[in-house]
């Protein structure tokens, strides 16, 4: 099991008043090779899920385990090496680097793990390719077109061979061919063993998951 969820809660305090209870004994898990939609309304946990899954943060009860690790008996050092190796994270609004080449973005994870040069140059232009943007390694983000800058976003969420994808609102901000052709990478991308929970609102994404978990008011509802 890639992720597992048990009474999981997330209590915000707040100055003044009595507090936020962004979570709410959520419990559930996501397999290795699964893609899994998690829709509800704005609101409704699915960004804190992400952020606890992701280890951003922690949960306030209950227990998250990544990857046989349960999140909150680790220090710092060794939660920032496991977001870092077993976690890729893909944003509605790409967040790329405006500085740095579609190339050099894809290949950041594998820097931050301090890999060879050449390996790097390797599976960069293997992942490029594999989205179907090689010819596109040298541009820089604000010379690549949307559905561009979000093949690029997916290949560096996977360079780094992670655990889990989790993608939030993946589709949010493109057209509906790029969504689509988004959503195949994802789906390929399960089909070679790596866990996916994407965050969405869209029923056509999630119609392409092998299942969709719905949340309401920080609890799961269906």
């Amino acid at each position: 099991m890639v992720v597992e969820l048990a009474a999981v809660g997330k209590y915000y305090a707040a100055a003044g008043s009595g507090g936020v209870r962004a979570l709410d004994a959520v419990s559930f898990e996501v397999s290795a090779g699964e893609m899994v939609a998690l829709m509800g309304p704005s609101g409704c946990g699915k960004s804190t899920l992400l952020n606890l899954i992701g280890c951003v943060d922690l949960p306030t009860s209950g227990t998250v385990t990544l990857d046989g690790c349960a999140t909150s008996n680790l220090d710092d050092d060794a939660l920032t090496a496991l977001r870092r190796d077993r976690v890729g994270t893909v944003f509605q609004f790409f967040n790329l680097l405006p500085s740095m080449t579609l190339a050099e973005n894809v290949g950041l994870p594998l820097v931050l793990q301090r890999r060879k040069r050449g390996e790097i140059e390797r599976r960069v232009h293997d992942a490029l390719a594999a989205v179907g943007i090689g010819e596109r390694a040298g541009a820089y983000p604000a010379q690549a077109s949307g559905g561009e800058l979000q093949r690029a976003a997916v290949a560096r969420a996977t360079i780094h061979r992670p655990a889990i994808v989790l993608a939030d609102e993946p589709t949010g901000n493109l057209d509906s061919a790029n969504g689509a052709t988004v959503l195949r990478l994802l789906r390929a991308i399960a089909a070679g063993g790596q866990a996916i929970l994407m965050a969405t609102h869209s029923s056509e994404a999630a119609g392409v998951c092998d299942r969709t978990i719905r949340m309401q008011d920080g609890r799961i509802v269906a």
